[in-house]
């Protein structure tokens, strides 16, 4: 037993009224326990009001960001239920404060051996930069660099110029061939034919002369490269080998005591930078190791948001899967968890409203938390319930698509023509489309327009991010209809189709900086997303008549 842990926190408030969860959270789809809300409250408090240490959350401050903290309800050996603090990486460029738990690995206490060799790697590396670093080196890489430049130019020069004399001959030949004297033709052909043979020499020999230019260079350099490659053989595997032994100091528990390193838990797949650092991870370590139970747990986002992703001052957040997956299903082995939401199918018991049909397309009015498509483990979905109506169509059906937890307009096309004629209207952006959402926030100005360029989060599918660097353009006009009781009512009309686009732009703060209401990836859960596909406009796919359609939101 450890009583005298100074980590474990009694709640400030009474908890008398609250019962205890039933089960432990599902870290990766959940809503905060009314315990691990006051406990993240509490904590809260004392980030605000403690003076042992000082962090620059950027809250007062642009130019820095906040920081991941988590909470974790906890019954210690002698019955008594409190929680455990602790924060994602390190805060004020420390590993360990007061208040919080300790890291599964100290970052600035490095163990020795790998130390020593970070020591032989930082040697190897200072070889390399030596040899690529000498003058004569330098120079060499410049000669063969501009040789092979001038060799490129070369060839294409005389290549273009032979086939300018291609085209001469080629007439030459045309014209003794019509000039009826069989001797002339026969001494032109022959003529011909030897400026012909002429040229490929050259290009054979101008080709011959740069290859033998170029490996003389080559040959210069060989000693210098021979090391080069001798010694990146080497860095790559020490720093191979390092990285393993880095991964095998992660060694994570479970409530009965078995540990595994990340070299375990990921296999053959690299694990992701920070692996093993995420808050929820540290809580559990701490609490197994104090012998105390996990009841639930919750992260929140203290402080300004970064740059691409969306984190919003004070609201809750799942773990992320890429990172702690595989760590989280080790470390919850044997302990009774919520069912996970995502494996539930939200569609169940609802019916797609038809706007419009006729033998050639069907409109569709679709519920919130419907998909689009069939996913990964749910196939109910519109394209399903449309295969199911329609078993005869020839089409694709899917002309195209709303996010899950977006309501409205769906154009489906019963015929191959239909789908091709359906589709080019939204490739080429004629279809006119109109969505109508509430925002938490009252919006300053009326109108206006966001350009931000997304990418899918690699380490935390499916959110996506603002990539100014990878990601593909997204542009979205908007104007207020209403604001009202702390919200924003606005239309949006995008002018790309990315996914979560009109999320992103909502939440993040160079949008509108204001998440959807009941956005529970970029914002917080309610009952429902506050989206929805209000107006779309496009032609009949046969007739080209222009066809309007209108379905109100029912928020």
């Amino acid at each position: 037993m450890h009583a005298s842990d100074s980590t474990f926190t009694h709640f400030i408030t009474a908890i008398d009224t609250l019962s205890l969860p039933e089960r432990f959270t599902f870290p990766f789809c959940y809503t905060p326990h009314p315990l691990c809300v006051l406990a993240a409250q509490e904590l809260q408090q004392h980030i605000e009001t403690q003076d042992q240490w000082q962090h620059n959350f950027g809250l007062n401050n642009d130019d820095a960001i906040g920081h991941m903290f988590g909470v974790l309800l906890v019954q210690n050996p002698q019955g008594d239920i409190g929680y455990l603090s602790a924060f994602s990486g390190k805060i004020a460029g420390q590993t360990h404060l007061p208040h919080f738990v300790s890291p599964v690995v100290d970052a600035l206490n490095i163990n020795p051996a790998i130390s020593t060799q970070q020591i032989i790697i930082d040697n190897i590396t200072a070889k390399i930069t030596a040899i690529k670093s000498k003058p004569s080196y330098i120079q060499l890489q410049q000669q063969y660099q501009t040789a092979q430049t001038q060799a490129e130019l070369t060839s294409e020069s005389f290549r273009l110029q032979m086939i300018e004399q291609r085209k001469q001959r080629k007439l030459q030949r045309t014209a003794a061939e019509q000039s009826n004297d069989s001797e002339f033709m026969t001494q032109e052909f022959h003529r011909l034919a030897r400026e012909s043979a002429f040229d490929k020499h050259q290009q054979k020999t101008i080709r011959q002369q740069w290859t033998q230019t170029l490996a003389e260079i080559s040959d210069k350099l060989q000693a210098d490269k021979e090391q080069l490659a001798l010694l990146k053989s080497e860095y790559d595997t020490l720093t191979t080998l390092l990285q393993q032994h880095r991964y095998a100091q992660y060694q994570f528990l479970n409530q009965y005591g078995e540990a595994k390193d990340l070299n375990t838990l990921f296999g053959d797949i690299t694990p992701p930078q920070e692996a093993g650092e995420c808050a929820t991870v540290k809580l559990l370590q701490h609490a197994f190791k104090q012998d105390f139970k996990p009841l639930a747990m919750a992260k929140f986002w203290w402080g300004a948001s970064p740059a691409a992703q969306i984190r919003k001052h004070k609201y809750f957040y799942e773990a992320c899967k890429n990172k702690c997956e595989p760590i989280l299903q080790h470390m919850l082995t044997g302990i009774e968890i919520d069912a996970n939401p995502l494996l539930q199918n939200p569609a169940e018991g609802k019916e797609l409203e038809i706007v419009y049909q006729d033998e050639a397309m069907v409109v569709i009015n679709k519920p919130a938390e419907f998909l689009s498509v069939p996913g990964k483990v749910i196939t109910d979905s519109v394209y399903s319930r449309m295969q199911a109506m329609f078993p005869d169509s020839d089409s694709p059906l899917i002309v195209h698509r709303l996010d899950m937890s977006t309501s409205g307009l769906i154009v489906i096309a019963l015929t191959k023509d239909a789908h091709k004629a359906l589709q080019k209207q939204f490739i080429n952006r004629t279809a006119e489309k109109r969505y109508v959402a509430l925002l938490d926030g009252i919006a300053e100005h009326d109108h206006g327009e966001i350009n931000l360029p997304m990418r899918v989060d690699l380490d935390d599918r499916p959110r996506q991010l603002v990539c100014y660097e990878h990601g593909k353009p997204a542009q979205t006009k908007w104007q207020v209809i209403e604001r009202k009781d702390g919200k924003t009512k606005v239309y949006y009309y995008p002018k790309t189709g990315r996914t979560h686009q009109l999320r992103i732009h909502s939440a993040h703060h160079n949008g509108m900086n204001m998440p959807i209401v009941g956005d529970d990836l970029y914002g917080q859960k309610a009952e429902r997303l506050h989206l929805h596909a209000q107006y779309l406009g496009l032609a009949h796919p046969v007739t080209g008549e222009p066809m309007i359609f209108e379905v109100d939101a029912d928020f």
